[in-house]
């Protein structure tokens, strides 16, 4: 079975954190989410680790994430994808987090796949990960365009790396992830009952 770790912090974008998790959820995928912890968070004095707070998303809704981030817990020998929301203050914590942009490009060397999305991809850029295509949302684009050949699809697969653009390509990216780790007629068998509109990307 494959697997995934979704990573969450505050101010994770709530659609692009559930619409991933639920679909690779419905493909079949292990799914686990980790918290990854501001700094600065009000309170934090690191007792959180085998219990993580609630992450507050971008619109204020709550969610329990499975665990704390843990960088020894979180290789890719335990994963075969990374999944990295976007949420302007989620992305900032994760993608400015050092051991996470170690495992951003550790998952790629080792030939798993790295998912970003929204303001998320900004990850590829503090990970140093080389020029290639790339999009994301357009409130980042200034910062990606010139270090990556970027795009305005909804969906840019790289190789391993797969970006996408916000809340609404997030059924699309988690389409897409869900046909890399299992394959077309999987991406069909779950595309089917969520009843889409006739000529969407489903």
């Amino acid at each position: 079975m494959p697997s995934a770790l979704i990573l969450i912090a505050d101010g994770t974008e709530e659609m692009e954190f559930t619409i991933v998790y639920d679909t690779l959820v419905r493909a079949g995928v292990s799914c686990t989410s980790a918290f990854v912890s501001d700094e600065h968070r009000e309170g934090n004095s690191g007792s959180y680790e085998s219990n993580p707070p609630f992450a507050k998303g971008s619109r204020g809704i709550k969610i329990l994430p499975d665990t704390y981030f843990s960088p020894q817990a979180a290789t890719p020998d335990e994963y075969d994808l990374l999944v990295i929301p976007g949420g302007a203050k989620g992305a900032e914590t994760i993608s400015n987090n050092s051991p996470i942009q170690h495992l951003v490009r550790e998952y790629l060397q080792a030939g798993k796949f790295v998912g970003m999305i929204c303001a998320g991809s900004l990850a590829a850029l503090r990970s140093g990960l080389s020029k290639q295509p790339l999009t994301s949302h357009p409130s980042v684009r200034e910062q990606l365009k010139d270090a990556f050949e970027y795009s305005e699809d909804p969906v840019v697969v790289s190789g391993k790396l797969i970006t996408s653009r916000g809340p609404g390509t997030a059924f699309p990216f988690a389409l897409t992830l869900v046909e890399l780790l299992c394959g077309k007629e999987k991406r069909a068998e779950v595309a089917g009952p969520m009843i889409f509109p006739p000529g969407t990307f489903a």
